[in-house]
């Protein structure tokens, strides 16, 4: 072939693709499947809820996969499984709940167990009986959400939908109160005691209350409240007096409150103001002293039945009360023990009962000079301090500023702190030192050597004058009319002597009538007063024998 001859187009080489192959309809169902378990599981998370856990003190009454948490009577939720915390002080409750509940779980919400419970008078959870116990559950106020909460001890008495407001209350013991205690206005039930918890230096409760709607406004900034719970009794010159709120506050106690008239018309209290708790509705209602004057009053003489609180009375009208009783020794030789009282006097008290205050103050406020001026004319009149009578049937004492006659001048010593005011001995204890000063002068009397010695006198008078007789019968002579005369009223007065000898002799005989009189009189007085000191002991430790009488066991 020559070497310039062309050659053929030749045909050139090109990539063919693969052609697919079609899916096989084997895997159309294992597909179908899988997708329907993704949503099958989906739907089963969005219809389960979140899970939470429960710490619970006891599981009792509790049971894994039975026991349901309800709101409101509807379930929202189950125990899917228990068991015992690390350091197997509680139980902890794994709670699978329903999704609706997922923005109900904030850092507030509550749980407790609903099983049947008696508190503040009602009965609770009496359907548990049948059905078993359950989780009860009160929605929170919050906006934090948190998946572990602890379980109530105690179910809370007020629904957290309920309107009305709480408030707290401070007081000294707790007395008859308890969850659910009955709160009263005008002895109309408006609320309950919520809960209560001790101080940490214990030395006082803090009550939580909660007062429903619309009466909740009637608690002001000044209102009082006091313990409402049994009998209130007192007995004065009209007679004994018995209050109680109601039937349940006799039996299960209560709280109530009222405000002063002056303070009718303030604004209601805020939430959660605190008010003290007062044991009676006297002390409760008794308007706060502003200012207050305290003195010291020594006494040597018993102080059995004055207490703090106790009243000073001036003139029989009351102007303070007693702080405290207490004993003071005097100086390491002589241990000389007196009671130590002290006691608060409210100025504003004495002005009170003044008729025209202008005629002490002028018009003006009283200052300290002016009121120690004011005592100091007082006492140098005769004003003292001193333990009466409050009660008979008590034995109560109470202090009494009134003027005494006859008092040995005194002072009140401004330099002590407090001062301290003279007193004087109370009226039964000066009729008792006279009483025993005399009994005291007649046992000392030397009342058998006076009558042995008179009868020896009588005896040789009428000897002497027998003699006399005889001695002119012997001389023969005849009694003159004067001598005669003299003889008979010497016999006369011989014989009147001897039978007044003779009557006071048996009067004043140790086994005289008048000595066994004596004797018994003063035996029966011994015997009522350990009656009187018996009965008041009694009363003292069990005051409802004046209205139960004497229990059978102690008859």
């Amino acid at each position: 072939m020559p070497e310039n001859q062309e050659l053929p187009d030749l045909p050139e080489a090109t990539s063919v693709p693969k052609r697919r192959t079609r899916l096989s309809a084997v895997w159309i169902i294992p597909i179908i499947a899988a997708l329907l378990g993704g949503w099958i599981a989906v739907q089963k998370l969005l219809s389960e809820g979140p899970t939470i856990e429960i710490s619970f003190a006891s599981a009792d009454g509790l049971e894994a996969g039975k026991t349901t948490v309800k709101y409101n009577g509807v379930d929202v939720g189950r125990i899917e499984s228990l068991k015992v915390s690390a350091d197997r002080q509680r139980i902890l409750a794994s709670v699978q709940m329903a999704p609706e509940a997922g923005e109900w779980l904030v850092d507030d919400t509550s749980f407790w167990v609903v099983r049947p419970r008696i508190a503040g008078g009602s009965i609770t959870g009496l359907g548990t009986l049948l059905s078993g116990s359950y989780i009860g559950m009160a929605i929170g106020k919050g906006s934090e959400r948190v998946r572990s909460f602890t379980a109530l001890e105690v179910p809370p008495v007020v629904a957290a939908n309920t309107p009305g407001r709480f408030f707290q209350l401070e007081a000294g013991n707790l007395g008859s109160l308890d969850y659910g205690t009955p709160i009263f206005f005008r002895r109309i039930q408006v609320g309950q005691v919520a809960s209560y918890r001790l101080e940490e230096d214990g030395r006082a409760l803090t009550v939580r209350i909660f007062v429903k709607a619309p009466y909740d406004r009637f608690v002001k900034p000044e209102t009082r409240f006091w313990q409402a719970s049994g009998l209130d009794f007192s007995l004065n010159a009209d007679g004994l007096n018995v209050q109680t709120e109601s039937l349940a506050s006799l039996l299960i106690g209560g709280v109530a409150f009222d405000t002063p008239t002056e303070n009718a018309e303030a604004d209601p209290a805020p939430a959660d103001t605190r008010f003290e708790l007062f044991g009676d509705q006297a002390s409760a209602m008794k308007a706060p002293e502003r200012r207050s004057v305290h003195y010291v009053l020594y006494f040597d003489e018993s102080v059995r039945g004055l207490s703090a609180g106790a009243p000073v009375t001036l003139l029989g009208l009351p102007i303070g009360e007693v702080v405290s009783v207490r004993l003071e020794a005097g100086s390491r030789k002589d241990l000389k023990m007196r009671a130590r009282v002290r006691v608060a006097t409210f100025p504003q008290r004495f002005l009170d009962v003044l008729v025209d205050p202008q005629d002490v103050t002028g018009g003006k406020e009283i200052t300290p000079a002016m009121r120690r001026d004011l005592l100091d004319r007082l006492v140098a009149r005769g004003l003292r301090a001193q333990l009466q009578t409050g009660n008979l049937l008590t034995g109560q004492l109470y202090v009494a500023l009134a003027y005494v006659p006859n008092e040995a001048r005194a002072n009140i010593d401004w330099k002590a702190d407090p001062a301290v005011f003279p007193v004087a001995k109370s009226g039964l204890t000066d009729i008792e030192a006279k009483l025993t000063n005399i009994l005291t002068k007649l046992d000392r009397l030397p009342i058998d050597a006076i009558g042995n010695d008179l009868k020896q006198s009588l005896a040789t008078l009428a000897e002497t004058l027998k003699d006399v007789d005889t001695l002119v019968k012997r001389w023969g002579g005849e009694l003159t009319p004067e001598l005669t005369s003299t003889l008979v009223e010497a016999r006369r007065t011989l014989a009147a002597a001897e039978r007044s000898f003779d009557s006071a002799g048996k009067v004043v005989a140790p086994d005289s009538v008048l000595m066994a009189e004596m004797r018994g009189m003063l035996s029966e007085i011994k015997r009522a007063a350990q009656s009187m000191r018996v009965l008041t002991d009694y009363l003292e430790r069990h005051p409802e024998a004046l209205i139960r009488g004497k229990s059978e066991e102690l008859q």
